[in-house]
């Protein structure tokens, strides 16, 4: 009964707020101008807590439930009510959400180690090298396809969208299911850690090459080697100083008497990395996952011995706050009368078939006996927040004006990441469930 109430009570809240909105999608000010900021944030966490509930309740990640009550917060002027369009063209709710993709790579960065990616071995690294060639080959060949008449860095994009693999999603149906330590789940996971590296690389070379074609210029090979040497330089150059520096950095800063001095520590590094990421024209989650990938436990052990919490679990409520407005701004963002123009429901087809597909490949890279490589495949096709930040990076970039990825191929990407986070965890459960028969 409780929780029944406390739903209620919560989008009783959401109706309140939502008649805040004036008729035309616009907030009162009062001569503040925090005012609207505050009130599209109220209707974004309520929008994605009661969703993320929805989808729980569903057996489903909360994630699928934030980014569709965004679809649906995002379309319900077809309804005849405009109240919430502000909120899709705020500038301060893009920079949050922005913000939070920022932090929500870190928070990935810390549930890993440096340490866990020298262990993976071998199979784990053939597993990624072939998770991510196979969809982008695949995703360029749809796009190319589908979209004769778009540019190579549509068909770039669509392709690293489908590239990288989200590792909450399948770690949470591992370990539902009690198999987290087996030798598929190790795979798995260490696949889909190196997976994202790969997948950020290719991200910083695309975006180097858009951002030359848009100032009138090519990248010859040899500047794409350059970008891709300072990409995989900057990863494994700051990781490297870091390991080195962090400790003593931290050791030092324990002798501060300031509360939340960890945090503040934490926080900092990951914004001073990502942006020396940005500095040398790479995309500010590079460093970002970087930084988080750096700091281990061992790093601010003084904080912690003497009493304070983990970094993880400090920065766990931030993430809270600023990754679901990322999300819901992606819903809302995510036009479904798009979905009424030619060709656009089949390259969202042709998207989750490619994606679904792609990762199969997967099976033929798992190395040594006894692996059960179906379920290794299966367990890398969640696309989750990684697919969706790649979609976004590719609608803020442009080339003379015209956006790389529109709002056609855009949700045509949010259909593939929602099939993919749906199909997973059904999939993999009787995957690896059919074993004990």
């Amino acid at each position: 009964m409780r929780p029944l109430l406390g739903i209620v009570s919560l989008a009783a809240t959401w109706s309140i707020t939502a008649r805040a909105f004036a008729a035309d999608g616009s907030a009162s000010t009062n001569g503040d101008p925090v005012t609207p900021v505050v009130l599209a944030l109220a209707v974004i966490l309520l929008t994605a807590k009661l969703g993320g509930d929805l989808a729980a309740r569903l057996g489903q990640p909360s994630v699928l439930g934030e980014l569709l009550g965004g679809v649906v917060l995002g379309n319900l002027w077809i309804a005849g009510i405009p109240w919430f369009e502000s909120i899709k063209t705020s500038e301060h709710i893009d920079l949050l959400s922005r913000l939070g993709v920022v932090v929500l790579l870190f928070e990935v960065g810390l549930e890993s180690t440096v340490a866990q990616m020298m262990k993976v071995g071998v199979s784990s690294f053939v597993v990624a090298t072939v998770g991510v060639i196979a969809p982008f080959g695949l995703g360029w060949l749809v796009s190319a396809w589908l979209l004769p008449h778009a540019s190579s860095y549509v068909h770039a994009f669509l392709g690293a969208s489908l590239s990288a693999t989200s590792v909450g999603i399948t770690a949470r149906v591992l370990k539902d299911l009690k198999r987290a330590d087996s030798d598929e789940a190790r795979i798995i996971l260490g696949a889909a850690v190196i997976d994202d590296v790969m997948g950020l690389v290719v991200l910083a070379v695309i975006s180097g090459v858009i951002a030359a074609a848009d100032h009138g210029t090519t990248l010859s090979y040899g500047d794409v080697g350059l970008t891709l040497f300072k990409a995989v330089g900057f990863l494994f150059g700051s990781l490297y100083l870091g390991m080195h520096i962090s400790p003593a950095v931290f050791t030092l800063a324990s002798k501060l008497k300031a509360r939340g001095v960890l945090l503040a520590l934490g926080l900092s590094f990951c914004f001073l990395l990502a942006w020396c990421a940005s500095a040398i024209g790479l995309a500010p989650i590079v460093g970002a996952f970087s930084a988080g990938l750096i700091l281990e436990r061992v790093h601010y052990r003084d904080f912690v011995d003497r009493g304070e919490h983990q970094l993880e679990e400090l920065i766990a409520p931030i993430s809270a706050f600023l990754a679901p407005v990322f999300f819901v701004i992606m819903g809302m963002r995510t036009d479904l009368r798009s979905f009424t123009e030619p060709g656009v429901l089949g390259l969202a087809a042709a998207l989750c078939a490619a994606a679904i597909i792609g990762k199969q490949a997967c099976y033929f890279g798992v190395i040594g006996k006894g692996i059960d490589r179906l379920s290794v495949g299966i367990g890398m096709i969640p696309r989750g927040e990684v697919g969706l930040i790649f979609a976004s990076m590719g609608m803020s970039l442009s080339v003379h004006g015209e956006r790389v990825i529109d709002h056609a191929a855009y949700s045509a990407v949010v259909v593939m990441v929602i099939v993919t986070t749906l199909v997973t965890p059904p999939a993999l459960k009787w995957s690896l469930n059919r074993q004990r028969r």
